[in-house]
This record gives structure tokens, C-alpha cells and sequence, in this order.
């Protein structure tokens, strides 16, 4: 399916990213990209609906990322954009969309006066970080000059979390938003498996609305929950979550902690 042909939401917009890197999938490094990603793109109203993570694998990257093209509004790419021999991800995205990369001229000038400002050198190595994908424009990075890009629907951003912050700053103003999913938590003062059926019915009798239930440990109660009511129409959440306080109210009157 291509981008074109991806059914739409009514008032949905979606999202997914994928992780690239040898080192995430080795656990040599942590990642801190995913859960900054998906906070950001819910405040702005866009669903985060899945996450891959691939190694440094052409293959790899090309069948992940036109497998999520295909399927959501927005793909976030981290990884995978530096000066290194491994460094594969901007070949890997003009072989998924079967366009040419080369050297992009303002790019290498950017690089140029930014080395040169260092008095590094500008190095082979160093202008890998200057091959864009034809068709391509500019996601700028106002921490280390070397930008990402945005591809179609494929937003390609750096590993590092704070570059990849400013990145996706710079690429937020030009993102499609949805209707904002709204929120609200109950705190059920009781465990899982006290409220669980009760639970379940509540939420087969609220089709627009997400519940979730999760569990932490309390300073007071010991094993306690967190209910969490979801939806983007305000009457219905409220309605929701006044089944969920009633529930927990009932339950609470019966058992003993």
C-alpha cells in the first residue's frame, strides 16, 4: 500500500518509529528516544501505534520502513545518520523509496564552516553526514549542524537523544495533527485482581473509551492500581471514569485491606 492509499482515521493521526542500531539491539546502548518520541506526539494529538527496533541491516531497515509507511501517517526514524562505515540509514531510505542519494551542496557548506569553525577536517567520513536522498528536505539540527530529513512520510532523525530532540522540534510545526486523546486517572485503593472482572465490564460498556490498569506498590496500601480512562470526547471519558470511581467505591465497601 503506498502513502496515498493509507486509510485515514476520522480525526486520527498516526505514527510510528523505528529504532535503528546494532548497539540498542545489544544493549550496549539505552534507548531514550522511544518514550520522549511518544510523550511529544501524543501532547501534539498524534497516536504512537508502534515501535521496531533493527540492526544496522540494509534489508532490515528498508522491509521495517516501508512496512510502516504503509501503514501509519508518520514514520520517526532514530539512528543510524553519522559519520560512520555503519552508519547506513540515509541509504537505506533512498533504496525503500527507489530514489538516488548524493552529496547535497548547502549540507556540505554547513559542514564545512562547522568543522572549520572547530578546525576539524572535513574528512570522507564526515561528509557521509552530507548525503540526502533525492526528493528530500532538511530537518535542521541546531546542536551539531549535520541534519536529518524528511522523506515522503519518513522523518529521519540522529541516535543521540539530545540532537534527535532538536530535530524533532524543528520537524513538529510541519506535522498533521489529530483530535488530542484526553486522560484521566483513578487510583482504585485496591490490587488487580480485586477489580479485574468489574473492570473488564466497564470497559465493554464503553467502546470509545481505553481503559488500562496498572498496578504499583503503595506506601499505605501496599499492592494498589492506577486505572487510566482514555478518549478524545470529553462527555464520554467523564462518563467513563464516573463508572470506574463507582466501581472502586463498591469493591472497596466489600474487601478488607
Amino acid at each position: 500500500m503506498t502513502d496515498a492509499s493509507r486509510p485515514a482515521e476520522q480525526g486520527i493521526v498516526t505514527a510510528a518509529v523505528l529504532v535503528i542500531g546494532d548497539e540498542i539491539l545489544s544493549g550496549r546502548t539505552k534507548d531514550k528516544n522511544i518514550g520522549y518520541i511518544a510523550e511529544y506526539l501524543t501532547a501534539l494529538g498524534i497516536d504512537m501505534r508502534e515501535v521496531r527496533v533493527v540492526s544496522d541491516d540494509e534489508g532490515a531497515i528498508v522491509e521495517a520502513l516501508n512496512a510502516l509507511r504503509a501503514r501509519y501517517d508518520y514514520v520517526f526514524t532514530t539512528g543510524g545518520i553519522g559519520p560512520t562505515h555503519d552508519d547506513i540509514t540515509a541509504d537505506s531510505v533512498a533504496k525503500a523509496f527507489g530514489v538516488s542519494i548524493d552529496y547535497d551542496p548547502a549540507v556540505v557548506e554547513l559542514l564545512r564552516a562547522r568543522f572549520a569553525e572547530r578546525g576539524t577536517e572535513m574528512n570522507e567520513s564526515r561528509m557521509r553526514m552530507a548525503r540526502i536522498p533525492k526528493g528530500a528536505s532538511l530537518v535542521k539540527n541546531k546542536v551539531s549542524t549535520a541534519p536529518g530529513f524528511w522523506l515522503g512520510n519518513v522523518i529521519v532523525m540522529a541516535g543521540v537523544p539530545s540532537i534527535m530532540q532538536a530535530m524533532l522540534d524543528e520537524a513538529a510545526p510541519r506535522l498533521k495533527t489529530g483530535v488530542k486523546m484526553l486522560s484521566e486517572t483513578v487510583k482504585a485503593d485496591a490490587r488487580e485482581g480485586d477489580i479485574g472482572t468489574e473492570l473488564g465490564e466497564i470497559a465493554k460498556a464503553n467502546p470509545d473509551t481505553i481503559i488500562g490498569s496498572y498496578p504499583f506498590m503503595d506506601d499505605k496500601f501496599g499492592p494498589n492500581t492506577n486505572i487510566v480512562i482514555r478518549s478524545r470526547d470529553a462527555a464520554k471519558l467523564a462518563a467513563a471514569k464516573a463508572a470506574v470511581e463507582a466501581m472502586v467505591a463498591a469493591v472497596n465497601a466489600r474487601i478488607k485491606r
